[in-house]
């Protein structure tokens, strides 16, 4: 039996298969609105100032240093 999830957008059910090519989302509208929504900042993680500490250096081993 395939596994289902709910498109986090507007509630549809989407199967979690290649045939699926947007999941979660059951579309690419809904994609595309949830990304719009994120860009907008209407959409946030969780946090606080004291998560921004922007004074610590970054390391040559740290993810994503150049």
């Amino acid at each position: 039996m395939a596994t289902t999830v709910s498109c986090p957008r507007c509630g549809k059910s989407v199967v979690w298969g290649p045939q699926s090519p947007w999941r979660p989302f059951c579309s690419e509208r809904c994609r595309l609105v949830d990304l719009g929504e994120w860009l907008d900042e209407n959409r946030r993680i969780p946090g606080t100032e004291d998560d921004l500490d922007d004074d610590s250096p970054i390391s040559e081993h740290s993810p994503g240093a150049h």
